[in-house]
């Protein structure tokens, strides 16, 4: 196993042991972290996760692919749990939530120390009642 698919097994584990601890094996002090909802450093990717945990308490993420790259690494997954507390500022409400998600994480020195993701929020929004479902409403235009 490479030294870069540990530290995507080490972000799994995080997640689905809700132990955000753990980022301190695989996240760089100093991490960059290019996503609007999360700063920059490790204590900032520590406290989202709680904060993510808190309103997804029975989240689980399953990676269905990974690729690695020189100093990149780019993974696809797939979160599910069910909204029981607080999340991005929407209340709980008892639902069913999936998310997919792609990652691509840059390693230097053995840790993660940048990031770039794309999330299916949208999707979750609609899952949760934030946002309408689209589409299929029989109407003619």
């Amino acid at each position: 196993m490479s030294h870069e698919q540990r530290l995507v097994d080490l972000f799994t584990e995080m997640i689905n042991t809700h132990d955000p601890d753990l980022v301190d094996r695989f996240v760089a002090e100093d991490y960059l972290n290019h996503n609007a909802f999360v700063a920059d450093g490790r204590e900032a990717n520590r406290q989202f996760w709680a904060t993510f945990f808190a309103g997804l308490p029975d989240v689980t993420v399953t990676m269905e692919d990974l690729v690695i790259s020189g100093d990149r690494v780019v993974g696809r997954f797939v979160y599910r749990g069910t909204h029981t507390g607080e999340l991005m500022g929407f209340p709980a409400t008892g639902k069913p939530v999936e998310m997919r998600t792609i990652d691509i994480w840059r390693v230097q020195d053995g840790m993660f120390v940048e990031h770039w993701d794309e999330l299916n929020l949208m999707q979750v929004f609609q899952q949760i009642g934030a946002l309408p479902a689209l589409g299929g409403t029989g109407a003619q235009a």
